[in-house]
């Protein structure tokens, strides 16, 4: 269950394309994709670390489970996850750049490995970054690195990945400061998508968190909604990441 939210990250395959020539990428009333990038990237959260509290619900075609989840981030270091039920640690995940691991205490298993096999097990191309950013708002790729076609939205902005293939990309933000108000990968081809939208921005010293965090995946086998309530987000308070595998678990092998 702690994994559960890199599942459904990962949900969407993400297939790269070869692309020889990017399109040129349009303005929308005198502003360029570049700008609003570089707007995005201007209000960044900057923090050493950050202490959330958090209600989860997860519910798909067959259960509908309520959680209450720790999670703890030193930035770009080492994310830590507790998953409670009543009161009582049913899962933990330990992930960082190079390595995650997992237990959970229902059927008394864990995964030890790095993102190689787990991207393979899972279908997708997942990192630390993304996980950090899906937890704090940010948008799951580096926009600074691509090219983007811009458009108005509901939201403000939208932004759509050009170089992604038959994978489309697209993120939407808002008008004021940049910031992820949705970001969608979708494949028609395979009939999924992944939606993830932020509301409920709070701002602190260190920049702006969504307090809400709903995650949406279609799939021809069904849909999933995972929702993130928010209660506590501390920043820069000194964290300690106490983790260790219970003896006795069977250890989740990944061919």
């Amino acid at each position: 269950m702690a994994l559960l939210f890199l599942m459904v990250l990962a949900s969407c395959k993400t297939q790269q394309a070869v692309v020889a020539a990017a399109p040129e990428v349009p303005k929308t009333k005198g502003i360029s994709a570049e700008e609003i990038i570089a707007n995005h990237y201007n209000n960044k959260i900057n923090f050493a670390t950050v202490y959330i509290k958090s209600n989860v619900r997860f519910s798909d075609e067959k259960q509908t489970q309520n959680v209450t989840a720790e999670i703890k981030i030193k930035k770009d270091e080492q994310i830590l996850i507790s998953v409670r039920f009543l009161g009582i640690t049913m899962a933990k995940a330990l992930i960082t750049p190079t390595s995650v691991s997992y237990y959970e205490k229902m059927n008394g298993t864990y995964f030890e490995g790095d993102f190689s096999g787990l991207s393979q097990w899972l279908g997708t191309d997942l990192d630390f970054s993304k996980i950090q950013n899906m937890l704090l708002g940010e948008a799951f790729d580096n926009l600074q690195q691509g090219k983007y076609a811009l458009s108005k939205s509901e939201q403000g902005f939208e932004l759509t990945d050009l170089q992604s293939g038959k994978t489309k990309k697209t993120f939407f933000l808002d008008t004021e400061k940049s910031q992820i108000q949705k970001q969608e990968i979708n494949q028609p081809e395979q009939d999924r998508m992944i939606q993830v939208s932020y509301s409920e921005r709070a701002s602190f010293n260190e920049g702006s968190v969504p307090m809400q965090i709903l995650i949406h995946t279609f799939q021809t086998k069904g849909k999933t909604e995972i929702s993130f309530n928010y209660n506590t987000v501390n920043f820069n308070e000194e964290l300690s990441f106490p983790y260790s595998i219970p003896n006795g678990y069977k250890r989740i092998l990944i061919k």
